[in-house]
């Protein structure tokens, strides 16, 4: 009986050669399965984990805010930075995105909303509840 054991980071696995095991007579797949794997025996062995040193404070992670008007749709756009010896480098032009507190008469309260410059032209000339219902945005709170 040769054992063979080989020691990884966290885990040690040892392979122990057995003597062939009697077959038994089943489908003619799973007898060629078994001829097979018949001579080995895998097992693995916990070693204890070393302790972490600290252990964090898990807090909720906060959605990250895309950069994109949810009343016009627009988004950064894609341009070259032009050096002095004309090197192009990739950069992205941000839109001029702002925090509002807009009043919206038939909620009859303040909503404060993350608009573009050109989403609150648009409301001040349309109104919210005109702008909101083109763009398929519910104001109600959930």
């Amino acid at each position: 009986m040769a054992t063979i054991t080989v020691v990884g980071s966290h885990r040690i696995f040892s392979v122990t050669k057995r003597a062939a095991l009697p077959k038994l007579k089943l489908s003619s797949e799973l007898s060629f399965m078994t001829s097979q794997l018949s001579g080995l025996k895998i097992s693995t062995t916990h070693l204890s984990s070393p302790a972490p040193l600290s252990v964090p404070s898990k807090k909720p992670l906060q959605p990250v805010a895309r950069r994109v008007c949810p009343f016009t749709g627009k988004k950064s756009n894609r341009a070259n930075k032009v050096s002095h010896s004309n090197h192009k480098t990739k950069k992205l032009q941000f839109i001029n995105l702002q925090y509002k507190r807009i009043w919206w008469e038939a909620g009859k309260r303040y909503v404060k909303l993350r608009l573009s410059t050109k989403a609150i032209k648009t409301i001040e000339k349309n109104g919210l509840d005109a702008v909101a219902k083109k763009a398929g945005i519910d104001l109600s709170k959930k």
